[in-house]
């Protein structure tokens, strides 16, 4: 791809985002960088996705358990240590004391620990001592937990809770519960809750890491993909862009060889081919110049001698009723033969110009229509012998166009006469019409038709549809491939349709304005009327009763 189709291609895609599906299907089906590059890259990031999320869930779940851990040793030796207190103290019978040391219990659990907020609540006892809250709300604790610490004396429990903090937000935590033993007071659930906020800032500067990194490590693997695959690429795209150029006809070009790797064996082994191929291809170009000029040669060399052996085949055949009937109709069959070779030789002639690339055109401003007009004229015997009837249709056509009219008439000639040769006597309608871009002639017939693989050959040298088929006319079998190259040569177009049983249609078009037809023609290739709907639409029409005003728009 080159750098200027590669802009234009980007330039679209920014310019109209709807059309992105098929630039890119585009790119997918043309491209072999774009598609190595897009699969390397999909998989990379699949691959750098799952391992990131992986290793933050991970890490999530290993920076969890640590803080809970460390939590719940904190909370366990706060409560140990309170207890211990709590075991060895002598209060007696003075409820003060008791009260004096609950309130030093609540203190050291606060110096002991190092939990935000602290709760305690009383379980069960005959002395009535008051719980007390620093911070956490018996709301933000859960049945279960109050229930699963309720329940077991000796163990710890907790839960994951929603801290709010000073400025109103909430910040995750985890709430440890345990029963701590008062004595002559009963049982206390004591909770500390500890504020895991910085774990989880932690967790997302990781989680940033980790998504950054990967990232990075695609925009790398991007990159060395690219770097990679242009070092491959670029010696894969010269070869398609060498070979191309020589499929157009450019055999000097070759490939620039470098090192000794693989692609440099196949820069070898491409540059042989070519040279290969450039010597066969000059060879046979040797060789197809010297048929040319030995057919052109023969021809020219043959003109003398043929004209004297047809001046002698036109005196036999004008005293041929002098002659005995056998003498008179040899000489009869020699003066046929004579005139079918001197047809010949003339159009191998015009093949060998054609081969040589020497025809050149003579231009006129010319009616398509008038052209027709006279060709039918000319043909109108040949066809009464037959016992085939030639009609004009004319719509159009009639402006003159720049053609060579010596060139057309032998095309529309050699149609009428296939035509007469092959409609089996029935009508042949000549179609003449025209539009903005160009002018064209159709050549209808209603005869046996041909097969498709018969019209695929119609325009081969020396071909016949039916090689055992007498012909009455004595054609040479040139006569399509000179009209094909009568057409080409104008820039125009000859077409054939054929269906076996319902006719053959030939259409010439030829271009209105420049050197080369565009759009459609204005006959369409394939007939839509059968021969039975024609009627009186197909009647010659006489140019002589056209109205004035369309004479003068015409110019005739």
């Amino acid at each position: 791809m080159t750098v200027t189709g590669t802009t234009t291609t980007a330039v679209a895609v920014l310019r109209d985002w709807r059309g992105w599906p098929t630039v890119l299907a585009a790119l997918w089906r043309r491209s072999l960088r774009f598609r190595t590059l897009s699969i390397t890259l999909a998989a990379t990031s699949l691959a750098i996705f799952v391992t990131c999320v992986t290793m933050a869930l991970v890490i999530q779940n290993d920076l969890f358990v640590s803080q809970k851990n460390i939590a719940l040793e904190d909370a366990r030796r706060a409560i140990d240590q309170a207890q211990n207190a709590l075991d060895v103290a002598e209060l007696g019978d003075d409820p003060a004391a008791l009260q004096d040391l609950w309130t030093s219990i609540q203190g050291q659990l606060a110096r002991n620990s190092s939990a935000d907020q602290l709760a305690g609540f009383r379980l069960a006892g005959t002395v009535t001592l008051n719980g007390f809250t620093n911070g956490l709300s018996r709301n933000q604790l859960s049945t279960g937990l109050e229930n699963r610490v309720a329940e077991f004396d000796d163990r710890q429990a907790w839960q994951s809770v929603a801290l709010p903090v000073e400025d109103g937000r909430e910040v995750p935590g985890i709430v440890v519960g345990q029963q701590l033993q008062v004595p002559q007071a009963g049982s206390f659930a004591i909770y500390l809750a500890y504020d895991l906020g910085d774990a989880d800032q932690t967790l997302v500067f990781v989680q940033r890491t980790l998504w950054i990194a990967g990232i990075a490590l695609v925009a790398i693997v991007a990159g060395i993909s690219w770097i990679v695959l242009r070092a491959v690429a670029t010696p894969i795209v010269q070869a398609a862009e060498t070979s191309a150029r020589l499929a157009a006809g450019d055999l000097g070009v070759r490939l620039e060889v470098r090192g000794e790797d693989e692609l440099a064996t196949l820069g070898r082994s491409f540059n042989a081919m070519a040279d290969s191929i450039e010597g066969q291809i000059k060879e046979l170009g040797e060789l197809s110049m010297v048929q040319q000029r030995f057919v052109s040669d023969v021809s020219h060399e043959l003109r003398t001698p043929l004209t004297t052996i047809r001046l002698a085949a036109d005196m036999l055949n004008d005293q041929r009723a002098d002659f005995e009937p056998t003498t008179a109709r040899t000489a009869e069959l020699l003066y046929a033969q004579v005139q079918r070779f001197d047809v010949l030789l003339s159009d191998l002639l015009e093949i060998s110009r054609y081969d040589a690339g020497s025809v050149q055109l003579e231009l006129e401003e010319t009616s398509l229509a008038h052209v027709a007009e006279d060709v039918i004229e000319q043909m109108r015997p040949l066809a009464l012998s037959h016992g085939t009837e030639l009609r004009l249709v004319a719509p159009g056509g009639y402006s003159p166009v720049e053609m060579d009219p010596r060139r057309v008439r032998r095309v529309l000639r050699n149609l009428i006469g296939n035509a007469i040769e092959h409609g089996e006597g029935r009508p042949i309608v000549v179609t003449v019409d025209s539009n903005q871009h160009a002018v064209a002639a159709g050549v209808r017939d209603f005869g046996l038709g041909m097969s498709a693989a018969d019209v695929e050959r119609v325009f081969d040298r020396f071909w016949r549809a039916d090689p055992s088929r007498q012909r009455t006319i004595g054609g040479t079998g040139l006569g399509l491939s000179i009209a094909l190259g009568d057409a080409t040569i104008h820039g125009g177009t000859l077409a054939v349709w054929s269906a076996l049983g319902e006719g053959t249609n030939f259409v010439l078009t030829l271009p209105r304005h420049g050197v080369v037809t565009e759009g459609a023609s204005p006959i369409p290739l394939e007939p839509e009327e059968p021969l039975a709907e024609l009627g009186d639409a197909t009647q010659p029409i006489s140019l002589v009763d056209l109205p004035p005003e369309l004479r003068e728009e015409w110019g005739l």
